[in-house]
């Protein structure tokens, strides 16, 4: 068996592809002057920066564990009620399920309208909304877990087998039928392994929301950031870390179990 050779027109549409490729990265670099020269001009003050974080304080420890403990619920409770609404709205987009345009394509619009905006611009809609606290942070991440969910489910709902659906149909099943024995425990994992997925990045996300006054952790780094405090950030930082790490370790073994 020989391997053909590609094809001169072939060969020039890949090199002018790449070439394409290579000239909008430039310009881009160019309009946005992102360019070797301003890295290399902001090491100094990048290496002063570092040198200020460390050591971290390791007194404010205390100070910030609480804080920290209500960004992990904040994520914890937004992403839980996020993927429970995300439930039925991803059985209404799957085409395999609601064969209608007219009741698929507009909860489609309206999944794709919340997942253009944000998790700050969500979470400082509703600062001003509820005010400054944690229930503003959850309400942000509930509609970008929402958002997030609902897409990823109802894309592994349409590619489910569908053979079982067919032979339940055939035995005369309903729809709900179809969704509980048919459809549900294919899903289900994927579903366990978006919402775990979700999860990790609102921890990650919570932690920031604080920025606009949305609760958490946030709110003592930007209090430190803004006190040039850089030591407390630090410790702050290694926190987050910390918890991010074991919540991605438990995830995973989670996410293994599942699938």
């Amino acid at each position: 068996m020989t391997i053909e050779a590609p094809t001169a027109p072939k060969k020039y549409k890949k090199i002018l592809t790449w070439l394409f490729f290579v000239v909008v990265l430039v310009l881009c670099s160019i309009q946005t002057e992102v360019t070797p020269y301003q890295l290399i001009r902001g090491l100094p003050q990048m290496g002063i920066l570092l040198g200020e974080m460390f050591p971290p304080d390791w007194s404010y420890l205390p100070t910030i564990w609480k804080p920290m403990v209500e960004t992990v619920q904040i994520a914890l409770v937004g992403t839980m009620l996020g993927g429970l609404l995300a439930i039925p709205v991803s059985l209404l987009c799957a085409y395999n399920i609601v064969q209608s345009r007219l009741v698929s394509l507009p909860v489609r619009l309206i999944l794709n309208l919340v997942r253009t905006i944000p998790d700050l611009l969500f979470a400082a809609i509703f600062v001003a909304i509820f005010g400054i606290g944690p229930f503003a942070g959850m309400l942000a991440i509930l509609f970008f877990s929402f958002g997030l969910i609902a897409k990823l489910t109802f894309e592994a709902i349409e590619a489910i087998d569908p053979g079982p659906m067919e032979a339940m149909t055939a035995v005369g099943a309903n729809k709900i039928q179809l969704i509980v024995f048919g459809v549900i425990p294919q899903a289900l994992p994927y579903y366990m392994s978006y919402l775990l997925y979700a999860f990790e990045i609102n921890v990650r996300a919570a932690s920031v929301l604080g920025l606009v006054g949305a609760g958490g952790i946030g709110l003592l780094l930007d209090r430190s950031l803004g006190l040039f405090r850089y030591d407390r950030a630090a410790m702050i930082i290694l926190l987050t870390l910390v918890i991010v790490l074991v919540i991605d370790y438990g995830s995973n073994v989670l996410r293994r179990k599942l699938l």
